[in-house]
């Protein structure tokens, strides 16, 4: 059963109103209620005599509240379990709120002192202590409480629940009520041509105040930017904090000043910090709040325990990002009939007219199949129609096509090379899924030698398709295994020297386990991607996935309005640029922010932005 909210009973659920209705009938509501921003939950204490089904319903339904530090919660607790029971370790996603099963009952002599239920339900997800997502292939959740009899005020005895795991246990749709994703920032490790670039470590905090440090959502955030990357991409990346840095004691809420300034008082560590340093933190901050404000946070203004350490403003913090693209808006690039590799200019919105690039790929000298740009635009990797040469060319100069810079051996085209992609860091990457021989490969700055990437955890699967990010340290991969193809994030470690480089890709997690057949991806933005798949038994959808796995805060699970059968999809960093997509019966479509899907072309194929 769902267990509701009665008034009078565990909690009242409170939907968009300012204050309670004193007339008129009282009716159950679902505290879960999917979507709706507006519903408050508060906790109640536990009614004088309430059976022991009550008091584990009305334990459930508190967890789903805001109330401070669940000091009402632990009213459901035995005295020594509420001493000890820890909600910030970690949250338990189901798919739907909990199931209660039981009583279990104990012998004769015992039933009256003691008994037990089972709370089950489908596990879709884990909250682990750093707040990190971790997305589940639904698996069963069990998991028992003990209630006893306990002497209460007056000498009476109550039920309370004394055996009770600690973390919080919540149904998807209060999960996503209760918490939102952020992306705090680090600088990737590791680059040689020493330009710093911020990387996107999503991680989850409550909306609004946090019940047990009473810290707004913008303090949560940058209180677990100080603590560090999360593990997965700790190996990675670096922060600019010098190490024990942290908020000042006392500070729980952070907001801009009426100059749009972000003043963020840190303890006595941050002095440690010299000015390059200090400026490279401030841009941490600055990238890490720039969705969370309602109001844009132009500058941010360090603090440490003698004063003022230095200052960033938000357009000198861009010079920071990772998207080392072209000055102007990407434009889109595609395949036409004869093989031919066309641009629309990205001034056009992806309206304009197509024209044929510059150099070799402009010419119709090969037939191309399958296109991928540089982020500056300069040049363009082409795989041929066949799927067997890759060629890499120039954008802004004439010549002639060169040598393929990778031959496959494959027998077909579809166990010949995938699409290829670009890193921000100007590396150029490929798979070639011969069968006899699958590797993925990586061209340095996109010339010379390719060299084979080590992906430990593909576990016997092939590389189908595959899209770097802009920052170079993350790679999404389409994976086909036991006939069927899967989207898996992985992360690349760049070790050795410039000469030796030892590249491997490590910790491949899977981004979208609902999902049974994945057949097109793309970044957008930092963080996200656009997915093409399917669910078990349902029909072909395009969603957002977030990088950790998770599905927008927003929204009907990130899922886009329809479009017929897509073949591709190309998103763009700058997530205000229109989302592109190939089609077999609409050709060429668009779907630009608050609008449906468009046609742009009624033909072309291998569709991409830069990247």
């Amino acid at each position: 059963m769902r267990i509701t909210a009665l008034l009078g009973c565990s909690v009242i659920v409170l939907a968009g109103c300012g204050s309670m209705p004193v007339t008129g009938d009282v009716k159950a509501v679902d505290a879960s209620q999917p979507g709706d921003s507006q519903v408050q939950v508060y906790a109640v204490e536990p009614r004088e005599g309430a059976a022991p089904s009550e008091i584990v319903d009305g334990f459930l339904e508190s967890m789903t509240s805001d109330d401070p530090d669940f000091r009402t919660t632990r009213k459901y607790l035995s005295r020594a379990a509420a001493k000890t029971w820890q909600p910030s370790e970690g949250t338990t996603v189901l798919a739907q709120a909990p199931n209660r099963s039981g009583p279990l009952l104990h012998d004769e002599e015992r039933r009256d002192a003691e008994t037990s239920y089972t709370l089950t339900g489908e596990k879709v997800a884990a909250i682990d202590d750093q707040s990190s997502y971790q997305p589940l292939a639904p698996t069963d959740y069990s998991q028992v409480l003990h209630l006893v009899r306990e002497e209460v005020a007056d000498g009476k005895t109550e039920w309370r629940i004394d055996i009770v795991p600690d973390g919080l246990v919540l149904g998807q749709s209060d999960f996503k009520r209760l918490y939102r994703s952020v992306n705090k920032y680090y600088f990737a490790t590791g680059r040689t041509d020493g330009r710093p670039a911020l990387v996107a470590d999503p991680v989850y905090v409550r909306t609004g105040t946090d019940p047990v440090t009473r810290m707004s959502t913008a303090t949560q955030t940058v209180r677990t930017l100080l603590e560090g990357p999360t593990n997965w991409l700790r190996p990675v990346v670096d922060s600019r904090f010098p190490t024990g840095t942290a908020l000042r004691k006392g500070v729980v809420a952070l907001a801009p000043d009426d100059q749009n300034v972000l003043k963020v008082p840190l303890n006595d560590k941050a002095d440690k910090a010299g000015r390059a340093a200090c400026r490279m933190m401030a841009a941490q901050v600055l990238f890490t709040l720039r969705d969370l404000t309602s109001a844009r946070v132009e500058q941010v203004e360090l603090e440490g325990g003698k004063g003022r350490l230095c200052a960033l403003d938000a357009d000198e913090a861009a010079k920071f990002s990772a998207d080392s693209g072209s000055d102007g808006p990407d434009s889109q690039y595609f395949i036409d009939a004869k093989g031919t590799v066309q641009k629309i200019p990205g001034a056009t919105g992806g309206s304009g007219t197509p024209e044929a690039v510059h150099g070799p790929l402009g010419t119709g000298a090969a037939a191309m199949g399958a296109v991928g740009v540089a982020r500056d635009e300069q040049r363009a990797a082409a795989v041929s129609a066949d799927g067997q040469h890759l060629y890499v060319a120039s954008l802004v100069a004439s010549g002639e096509l060169g040598q393929p810079a990778v031959t496959s051996a494959g027998k077909k085209a579809a166990d010949r090379l995938s699409s290829p992609s670009w890193d921000g860091r100007g590396d150029l990457w490929v798979a070639d899924r011969d069968k006899a021989r699958p590797r993925l490969l990586r061209l340095a700055e996109g010339e010379g030698e390719p060299q084979e990437v080590r992906v430990p955890g593909l576990d016997g699967g092939r590389i189908e398709e595959l899209r770097l990010s802009a920052d170079g340290v993350r790679i999404a991969l389409l994976v086909t295994e036991d006939g069927h193809t899967t989207l898996k994030i992985g992360r690349v470690e760049r070790r050795g020297t410039g000469e030796a480089p030892e590249i491997s890709v490590e910790d491949l997690r899977q981004a979208a386990p609902q999902l049974t057949d994945v057949s097109a991806i793309s970044w957008s933005g930092r963080s996200r991607l656009v997915v093409v798949g399917k669910e078990a038994g349902g029909i072909q959808q395009v969603r957002y996935v977030q990088a950790d796995g998770s599905t927008p805060s927003s929204g009907a699970s990130g899922v886009l309005p329809g479009v017929n059968q897509v073949r591709a999809v190309a998103a763009a960093d700058d997530e205000l640029l229109p989302l592109m997509a190939e089609t077999e019966g609409d050709g060429i479509v668009k779907l630009s922010p608050g609008d449906n899907w468009q046609t742009v072309l009624e033909e072309g194929t291998s569709l991409v932005y830069p990247g």
